[in-house]
């Protein structure tokens, strides 16, 4: 290969801009945003070049095939999240991945596993929430899906684990500005989730926007070659997000061009360069200059060109096929996936006894709230009609979603459905708040649908404040002032700050974005086909100068409130209500005393004490008692969905493995440091949910030992 055809194989080029053209000129070794039949002539073209090596076909298929037309859209990752589903995301990632491989694409930029316990970033609703270990596990789950039986399996699609590393830590929740974390911090939180990816397969990792300590990621060393590579072993690529070694000159000017830009790329660890067209130039002039060692450029070359070989693309460059397409793409099968998807991720907050609804009453309801019939806010982010492509693009046909006011309308047999909006999430325009009271006073019960919207949603769409938007507020106090019963849905990508007005309400619903079944879902939870099970992934504050806030607290703090609110949240991590009740009891510790890499195991009842089945998700929080450097008082180590019926008892018996037991140290070491510890086991984050027990971990080092200084050593 000339050094020309090497760098043009790490490039990966938008497919929207004339990509015949960009092919000839490069020979790229991937594109992204292309399918489909303007996918067919690229894929012509890299037949025709010298050495013809296939295209490498990049889409974001963040949560369904996100924009290609009818595809099957399930929840955003938040809201699958509540699931605590391991086995649904892991079906979830495989419909996508089938549904894309009939388009031609073979690699998806999925799943993100960046941390969000900052709710005003843009972004949350792309992730798994604010435990590091859920979002492990689930992500792992994803990765599963999407890679099938393997990347030579033709139905499956190489996955990414985005953002790495701290993306979504920046300050004040600002999109892709500096974050503030140290290695121990990070060693601590934000890497967990994708060693665990890394330990799962996953051949892609994915650099995030942002800086750390002053390294933007993309030219962080250490994270991508020492960690991810050496501690690791990844032996797959890294690719940068859109433009990321452009923006190493242009953005956050640590070098003078796109020259020095390349070579900090290639020797930091990066293989494919999305979207950065004139790396090509540059990465050549930079070895014609003595700054970058062909050889190197050559290392990154294999390891590309490795992956295309798993893929088994040379064999078969897995062109789009389109009568599959009509045969798989929202076929039943996988719009039945979505119903499932959608009803494990709504979670009740609030119940008074109004739910579930008698099917049987012919209830005169009232629709009123922006979001009810909002199809494209109820898909979310990352699917046509959101920022990624232009309105030109178009959305996906209205008939393949159910929104909240379709499903209720299917739904409410003999009963009468009357609707108004009754205002924008977008202006202040209040005109329509008096028609929409009007129906709330001449109904039985009224539905008010709230939310976000999507052009305050996603990249570079951070919000400062987190409170509804638009006269949402307003409508929202001229139906509680009518004095009749409402209930309080949520169509939202992130947790939003409630007025005091919406805790008048009688039952309120996180929806999250619940994709195209969500209507249907919704309206089998009010009238109580299903029994909600879902519980928060991520802390719903009071307000917004709370932030951050998330249930992993570090220890000791002056004072047990602000000056001027509590500091509990309005609603906890884990946290979800049912139809039905469960009770903990028994706690039992079986290995009181652990030797070092014993597993803890622990046994416990958990009784359905309601009077209709249903499934609960049990938790397991560890506490290390006594520490050497701070850490969380309560951390998720474990969890399970068990299905019981009404008055049923089961005895659970959870084996929880070592390492779980373990903090990083001053040393920024991961070790489990003998001594007390408390295992907690219950319904939710909250300490009156939980009950404990406590064992010990054997060992004889000096506690002292173990802080920085504090003693002598020879």
């Amino acid at each position: 290969m000339t050094l020309a055809e090497k760098v043009g194989q790490m490039m990966q080029l938008d497919g929207r801009a004339d990509a015949v053209e960009q092919v000839e000129k490069y020979a790229p070794g991937s594109l992204l945003h292309i399918l489909d039949e303007r996918l067919v002539p690229a894929l012509e073209a890299a037949a025709r070049t010298r050495l013809a090596i296939p295209l490498l076909i990049g889409e974001d298929g963040i949560h369904g095939h996100s924009f290609h037309a009818g595809a099957t859209i399930f929840p955003t990752q938040l809201g699958l999240s509540t699931s605590w589903d391991p086995s649904l995301l892991r079906e979830v990632a495989r419909v996508t991945a089938r549904e894309m491989a009939t388009t031609g694409a073979h690699w998806t930029f999925s799943p993100v596993l960046c941390i969000a316990r900052e709710p005003r970033w843009g972004r949350v609703g792309e992730t798994f929430g604010e435990d590091p270990f859920l979002i492990g596990e689930l992500g792992a789950a994803m990765i599963e899906g999407y890679q099938g039986r393997g990347l030579s399996d033709a139905e499956a699609v190489l996955a990414t684990a985005k953002h790495y590393a701290g993306y979504s830590e920046t300050q004040g929740g600002r999109d892709a500005s500096e974050a503030d974390l140290s290695v121990r911090k990070l060693r601590s939180y934000f890497l967990p989730p994708f060693e665990r990816a890394a330990r799962a397969g996953c051949r892609a990792f994915m650099t995030g926007y942002n800086s750390m300590e002053g390294l933007p990621s993309t030219a962080n060393h250490w994270l991508l070659t020492e960690v991810l590579r050496g501690e690791w072993g990844f032996s797959g690529v890294v690719v940068t997000d859109w433009d990321n070694v452009g923006r190493l000159h242009w953005g956050q000017h640590i070098v003078p061009s796109l020259v020095e830009a390349a070579v900090v790329a290639v020797r930091c660890g990066n293989d494919v360069i999305m979207v950065t067209p004139d790396f090509y130039d540059a990465a050549q002039q930079a070895v014609q200059l003595g700054l970058l060692a062909e050889s190197e450029i050559d290392a990154v070359v294999r390891r590309i060109l490795r992956l295309k070989f798993e893929l088994g693309l040379f064999e078969n460059q897995r062109p789009p096929d389109f009568e599959a397409q009509r045969r798989v793409i929202g076929c039943e099968e996988h719009r039945s996936l979505a119903l499932r998807a959608a009803r494990e991720c709504l979670v009740l907050l609030k119940n008074d006894g109004v739910l579930p609804l008698d099917a049987a009453r012919r209830f005169k309801i009232a629709v009123v709230g922006p979001n009810a019939d909002d199809d494209v806010a109820q898909l979310g982010d990352w699917s046509l009609g959101a920022s990624q492509y232009p309105p030109a693009a178009g959305k996906h046909p209205r008939g393949c979603t159910v929104t909240l006011l379709d499903g209720l309308k299917a739904h409410a047999g003999a009963g009468e459905v009357l609707w108004h909006p009754g205002c924008s999430v977008t202006d202040s325009d209040l005109s329509g708040v008096a028609v929409a009271t009007s129906l709330v006073e001449a109904a039985d019960l009224t539905l008010l649908v709230l939310g976000d919207h999507i052009v305050y949603t996603g990249e570079t769409r951070s919000t400062a404040t987190l409170e509804l938007m638009g006269g949402q507020k307003a409508l929202l106090e001229a139906v509680a002032a009518t004095g009749k019963p409402f209930i309080v849905a949520l169509i939202n990508t992130k947790p939003l700050v409630l007025p005091s007005a919406a805790f008048r309400a009688n039952a309120i619903i996180e929806c999250h974005n619940p994709g195209m079944l969500g209507g249907t879902a919704f309206a089998e939870l009010l009238f109580g086909d299903i029994n909600p099970a879902s519980k928060l992934t991520m802390t719903i504050p009071r307000h917004v100068g709370q932030c951050p806030i998330f249930y992993s607290v570090l220890p000791h703090r002056h004072g047990d409130n602000y000056a001027d609110l509590e500091f509990s949240p309005a609603f906890s991590f884990g946290f979800g209500l049912s139809y039905t009740r469960y009770e903990y009891s028994n706690l039992e510790i079986v290995t009181p005393s652990l030797s070092p890499s014993e597993a803890l195991v622990i046994r416990f009842d958990v009784t359905n004490v309601g009077e209709r089945a249903g499934t609960e998700i049990v938790q397991a929080y560890l506490r290390d008692v006594v520490t050497s450097v701070t850490w969380p008082e309560r951390l998720l180590v474990a969890f399970e969905r068990v299905t019981l019926g009404a008055g049923e008892k089961q005895s659970l018996r959870l084996e929880i493995p070592y390492d779980r037991l373990s903090l990083v140290d001053a040393y920024e070491k991961r070790v489990v440091e003998p001594g007390e510890f408390e295992i907690q086991v219950g319904s939710s984050s909250r300490t009156e949910d939980l009950i404990s027990g406590r064992f010990n971990v054997a060992g004889d080092m000096n506690p002292l030992a173990r802080i920085p200084g504090v003693l002598r050593r020879k």
